[in-house]
């Protein structure tokens, strides 16, 4: 067997008993647990548990709307410093609802941004580096806002529109909620009319099954 065999042996093999490993919740330091319970619930995420113990320790987990994975903070936790969280990605459909929703919370949150320089999403608010307003040609992964809870754990929300190729498992594609959806529509709806273009007549009886492959793509990247 050559080593070019081998290798590719040993790579089917390592496939083979590939073991799913699910992120679903990590964990934040807080100062005051409580206070972070009132304002991650007044976000509208929901609360899934909040568990104390007669030993000190207190789990309280969160879960973003259409989040897959959750946060937990609490007593005994983490010996992480309160606030030491920061880019924290919510991913978002429509940059611009997302961040008028959470302001209609009465959350302090930066207007939205792109960048001119690399990495300036994670610079504090202020810094150089950033350019007001929506990416050039709303160009996915490239818009951005922050927010901050009450210690300093740092939110950074981002526009993606169309993934790129691999990110998501085309076998299982799926919408966080319903908004999310309707924005994809209307991207399909978008591209479809260009589509009939291209063909020169309307697409009476293929329209249904092409949104579909266009929306499993685009998600899918």
């Amino acid at each position: 067997m050559s080593s070019i065999e081998a290798s590719g042996a040993a790579a089917e093999a390592q496939g083979a008993g590939r073991t799913e490993l699910k992120l679903e919740a990590f964990a934040i330091a807080v100062a005051d647990v409580d206070r972070a319970k009132k304002f991650y619930g007044d976000l509208g995420w929901r609360l899934d548990a909040d568990f104390a113990f007669d030993n000190g320790f207190r789990v309280v987990q969160f879960t973003p709307l259409g989040s897959n994975c959750s946060i937990q903070f609490g007593t005994k936790l983490t010996s992480a410093a309160p606030g030491s969280a920061q880019g924290l990605y919510l991913i978002v459909s429509d940059i611009g609802a997302a961040r008028a929703a959470l302001a209609a919370r009465g959350v302090k949150i930066s207007e939205v941004f792109h960048n001119a320089a690399p990495g300036a999403q994670f610079q504090p608010d202020g810094a150089g580096g950033r350019v007001s307003g929506l990416a050039p040609n709303r160009e996915s992964y490239r818009s951005y806002a922050t927010f901050s809870d009450p210690d300093g754990n740092r939110w950074l929300l981002q526009e993606v529109t169309t993934r790129l190729p691999g990110r998501v498992d085309g076998n299982t594609t799926s919408f966080g909620s319903a908004s999310e959806l309707a924005s994809a529509l209307r991207r399909a709806a978008a591209a479809h009319g260009e589509h009939e273009k291209r063909i020169g007549k309307e697409d009476r009886d293929g329209w249904a099954d092409w949104y579909a492959e266009y929306l499993v793509g685009q998600q899918a990247g």
